[in-house]
């Protein structure tokens, strides 16, 4: 006989996990499926463990610079590599736990293994109970994604990378060809850059980190060159020959041309594919276009019963609109269960942030200037550098600046872009804002504490109206 529940989540990264939660929170009897690891990708293999090795990049990084500060340190910095993925793959064991716990705490049933549908409210899970039958009045598809692998470089693990692979390296890379330079590529550059790497980025578009405003973009490869990297943009990797003791790589520049480059590794990461194959849904006629579920704003299939969220639907692919996605669709289904008190809103795409946290860091939430004028709005932008904030150049690091856009008609909001130190922490103020659907008043009479970073995002919307104090 079948185990019954209001609710099963298929899948347990920051999207299901989070919307298993919240629809106990609501009441519902509510189990997870999971295959491997609780927590998914992102806790276990990805957004928190990269950011471990990073911090512990950022702290050689600032060791290494000590006399910058007045201050001596003795000998040479070395890092030992098999102790930085040790406290990497420490932290996400402790997080792994804490997932674990919740669970426990709200009482969801979690189910171990493979999961396959069986129909809109039905599955069958394969794993260390044998085969169990389960059935549900609502079932939310949270299987994320892997990493995209080129037909010509096939990871390996050995000398051939994916994100995975990078993460608990077998040896130190000396020479790094990293391929794409969205947020993960970017990262992994800055990290193994920063560990004593020589890197070398490619890039099929003609600037890196293509999502970002073009002023940070161009920024950012001006800091990363500056730092030692090789940055090619508008250059594809034709081949790849990982026969040898090394990596041999045909690459195609901008002048069209093919030139044989050798490095010792590869670390591919050229996009992702949603974990959507084998799991049933061609079974229930759910639409799908080039793999990804295709949702409403509350998660919705279209399939009666049936729901999706993060990275298995369309973009962005970020763990935190996951997770917001999660809750959404977990309220939604308490609502059609009869809960009168949760009030759900669709999941509005122009406010969810973005972070990269490379050296310098990078954030972002809405329009770029160009995307703001493609779409019509005569624009008001402004800018200001952090060579003009007493805080950043008191902490060492005058170089970023901070960007926004405002819709010059009725001064809302439309998006605000930064580069520098932290970054990925003042971006939320913005965030809050255009969820508030704040205009250039509101912001320019709110006070901002000083001597902080966050006085500079102050100042750029004071620049984008000509008002700038400090520069």
């Amino acid at each position: 006989m079948a185990d019954s529940y209001d609710v099963i989540v298929l899948g347990s990264g920051p999207g299901g996990y989070v919307a298993a939660i919240r629809a106990a929170q609501l009441g519902l009897k509510t189990a997870i499926v999971e295959r491997e690891l609780l927590g998914g990708i992102c806790l276990n293999w990805g957004c928190i463990p990269t950011k471990a090795l990073l911090r512990s990049a950022e702290i050689k990084h600032f060791a290494e610079h000590a006399s910058d500060y007045g201050l001596k340190i003795a000998g040479k910095i070395e890092a030992d590599l098999e102790a930085v993925v040790k406290r990497s793959r420490g932290v996400a064991k402790q997080l792994n736990s804490g997932v674990t716990h919740l669970m426990k705490k709200n009482k969801i049933t979690v189910h171990m293994g493979t999961g396959t549908l069986t129909g809109p409210t039905s599955l069958t899970v394969k794993g260390e109970k044998g085969e169990e039958k389960l059935t549900a009045k609502h079932i939310i598809v949270a299987t994320g994604a892997r990493a995209r692998e080129l037909p010509f470089a096939k990871a390996d693990g050995e000398k051939i990378w994916t994100y995975r692979h990078a993460m608990t390296p077998k040896e130190m890379p000396t020479k790094l060809l990293v391929m794409g330079s969205g947020a993960i590529g970017i990262e992994f550059a800055s990290f193994y850059n920063d560990m004593g790497a020589d890197v070398t980025v490619v890039e099929m578009l003609d600037r890196i980190v293509p999502v970002e405003d073009k002023d940070v973009s161009a920024f950012l490869e001006k800091a990363l060159t500056k730092q030692g990297m090789t940055i090619m943009t508008g250059a594809g990797v034709e081949a790849i020959d990982a026969s040898g003791k090394g990596v041999k790589a045909k690459i195609k520049g901008k002048d069209g041309k093919v030139v044989e480059h050798e490095f010792s590794h590869v670390i591919s990461a050229v996009g992702i594919v949603p974990n959507t194959e084998d799991i049933g849904l061609e079974k229930v006629g759910v639409k799908m276009e080039r793999g990804f579920i295709q949702i409403d704003d509350y998660g919705r299939t279209g399939v009666k019963g049936l729901w999706a969220i993060g990275d298995c639907t369309p973009g962005p692919w970020l763990a935190h609109k996951a997770s917001h996605e999660g809750v959404t669709a977990a309220e939604s289904i308490a609502k059609e269960l009869g809960n009168k008190d949760v009030h759900p809103h669709g999941l509005d795409r122009n406010n969810i942030p973005g972070c990269t946290y490379c050296h310098p860091q990078i954030a972002s939430v809405g329009m770029t200037e160009a995307k703001a004028k493609e779409e019509g709005y005569t624009v008001k932008a402004g800018t200001f550098p952090f060579i003009g904030n007493g805080k950043a150049i008191a902490l060492g690091e005058p170089e970023g600046f901070v960007k926004t856009v405002f819709d010059a008609k009725t001064g809302e909001l439309l998006g605000a872009h930064m580069i520098g130190a932290e970054v990925t922490e003042m971006i939320q103020g913005y965030v809050v804002g255009k969820t508030l659907e704040t205009t250039e008043a509101e912001l320019m009479q709110t006070v901002f504490p000083h001597p902080t970073i966050s006085e500079s995002m102050h100042e750029s919307v004071l620049a984008s109206y000509g008002r700038a104090i400090h520069i």
